[in-house]
């Protein structure tokens, strides 16, 4: 198995200390099994800092404000980012779109104004369930509208495929699934493709060994150390 790219999205789960103690676990733990593969973390705002690893352990913030700083209330900014060298962001994720209300326009404007400054960004995509009911041809449509505005062909993207009916749910969906959607998204686009939905130590092996899958984007399962390291260990074997 080629090298893989895994990332870890906390959502509104830990606190500046438990991340500080997430970190040099998982530090120690990626040392210890000789994982020298990248591993991006997105705790919440309120636990960005710039962390001394071993490991090749990137910090990425789960949302940001296309600003350097300025009057937007509840949001962070360049200036908030770069205290702590943070050059890595998530956009596009379904909570964001379907629960606080993110537009198309407004995604692709923060995408754009974060390829300006050079940031890594993972981007979610993703169909809801009424959609991947309506067949492949829905599907592809919802996702050639979600990516409306985006530089595909930039270098720092890396995308994320999550349906949202597995996020969170417990349902992951099947190999052939998610091979037919990444082979879909490939044409669209030749940069790293991670799968998200339910990712967890009895899966993630198998789903790493689908074809056109780079990676995966994980939550719940990514949010207890121990269960990180267990599907490092499941990765590390596969090579």
């Amino acid at each position: 198995m080629s090298e893989k790219i895994l990332a870890a999205n906390f959502k509104t789960n830990h606190t500046r200390a438990s991340t500080r103690d997430y970190v040099g676990a998982l530090d120690a733990g990626m040392e210890k099994m000789g994982y020298d593969a990248p591993v991006y973390l997105f705790p919440p705002a309120t636990a960005l800092e710039s962390f001394d690893t071993r490991s090749d352990i990137r910090i990425g913030a789960q949302n940001a404000y296309p600003t350097v700083k300025g009057s937007f209330t509840g949001e962070i900014g360049l200036e908030q980012l770069g205290e702590f060298d943070i050059d890595t962001v998530l956009l596009g994720h379904s909570e964001r779109r379907h629960i606080l209300g993110e537009t198309q326009e407004f995604v692709a404007q923060k995408y754009s104004w974060f390829q300006e400054r050079d940031f890594t960004i993972v981007y979610c995509i993703g169909e809801p369930l009424e959609v991947r009911e309506a067949g492949d041809e829905a599907v592809r449509r919802y996702i050639v509208e979600q990516l409306e505005g985006i530089d595909t062909s930039y270098g720092k993207l890396i995308l994320a495929y999550e349906p949202v009916w597995a996020i969170g749910t417990g349902k992951t969906a099947t190999p052939d699934l998610i091979e037919a959607t990444h082979a879909t998204i490939k044409n669209l686009s030749d940069r790293p493709l991670l799968y998200g939905g339910s990712v967890k130590p009895a899966n993630i092996a198998e789903i790493l060994a689908v074809p056109g899958c780079d990676g995966t984007l994980i939550g719940t399962a990514s949010w207890e150390v121990e269960s990180m390291l267990s599907m490092l260990s499941k990765v590390k074997g596969e090579k």
